[in-house]
């Protein structure tokens, strides 16, 4: 085995070792075939209010752009499938599974530098960044160009072994790895559960996705007042939204994750949202996603969701 097959080993190794579920490599070049697809996709406003998303182009694509003389990209998946829904108590208001536990950028920012720190030690010295949905990089197109899955008609990227319920995140490096083959084949076929069961219509066609209709936009990202037109379409989700990885038959092989750090706020299992104060909000959201919100954001959404 070379010295590119032996580290790549290491890496899959320690991957493993970290509670990683999948990891794939790539050579770390120009996306050349996503750079006409962001562009229209940008021209066509499909990120609203979101203007970060238009900043850096050059780095999104290129990613020696963003580490000095980068050879390859580690994709991993790491699961957040819950043992179990969250009581909805009555209220029917739903949080995006993601956002039960901890924030996934700490405790996936942890394990990648921990990542780092082993493969200095056994492969010497690197040079790499780490990244966790944290910087411009199109994590997507990446794990599928690196064998760990395709691009669903959601645009998310879908596994055959798990489905969809798990977060990305990568290791630009500068050493030779030797890379694993793109997945090439769409395991959708002719399914479209996910945009017929969309209720804001986001996915405009197969891997389009008007990010501005889209609810976990709405919630999340918006900052100013939900819009009158998307009044009744919500089906009470406060913070994200799951619909179209629900209904996604991939998903069916999603099994519960096997990290503490995900688990609930026990306060959350009992949650009374129509009675939530700041302060509760602050204690029960302290190391969580939905902080991303903020408290007035939250609010908003729980209003808009009761104005029916």
């Amino acid at each position: 085995m070379d010295s590119k097959g032996k580290h790549a080993h290491i890496v899959k190794k320690t991957a493993k070792a970290l509670g990683f579920d999948f990891c794939g490599i790539t050579k770390a070049e120009f996306l050349e075939e996503e750079a006409p697809r962001l562009e229209a996709w940008l021209n066509s406003n499909y990120h609203g209010k979101m203007a970060y998303m238009a900043n850096h182009f050059d780095k999104r694509l290129d990613p020696t752009k963003l580490v000095d003389g980068a050879k390859s990209v580690v994709s991993l998946i790491y699961n957040y499938y819950p043992g179990e829904k969250l009581p909805e108590n009555g209220s029917d208001i739903k949080l995006a599974k993601y956002a039960y536990g901890k924030d996934y950028h700490f405790v996936i920012k942890d394990k990648l530098k921990t990542f780092l720190e082993i493969l200095r030690e056994e492969i010497g010295e690197i040079a790499g960044r780490a990244f966790v949905d944290s910087a411009p990089v199109m994590e997507r197109q990446w794990a599928q160009k690196a064998g760990l899955g395709w691009t669903g008609k959601n645009s998310l990227l879908l596994n055959k072994h798990m489905g969809s319920f798990f977060f990305l995140a990568e290791l630009i490096l500068d050493v030779d790895l030797q890379a694993d083959t793109p997945m090439a084949k769409d395991y959708c076929g002719t399914c479209t559960r996910c945009m017929d069961a969309c209720p804001t219509e986001a996915i405009i066609q197969p891997e389009v996705v008007d990010a501005s209709r889209c609810i976990s936009y709405l919630t999340i990202e918006l900052k100013e007042e939900i819009p009158d037109e998307f009044k009744g379409k919500m089906e009470n989700w406060a913070f994200g939204c799951d619909i179209c990885q629900d209904v996604c038959p991939w998903n069916r092989f999603a099994k519960p994750h096997n990290e503490p750090l995900f688990e609930p706020h026990p306060e959350l299992k009992d949650m009374e949202w129509e009675e939530m104060t700041q302060e509760t909000f602050a204690k029960v959201f302290q190391k969580s996603a939905v902080k991303r919100t903020k408290w007035e954001g939250l609010k908003r959404n729980l209003r808009f969701l009761e104005e029916k």
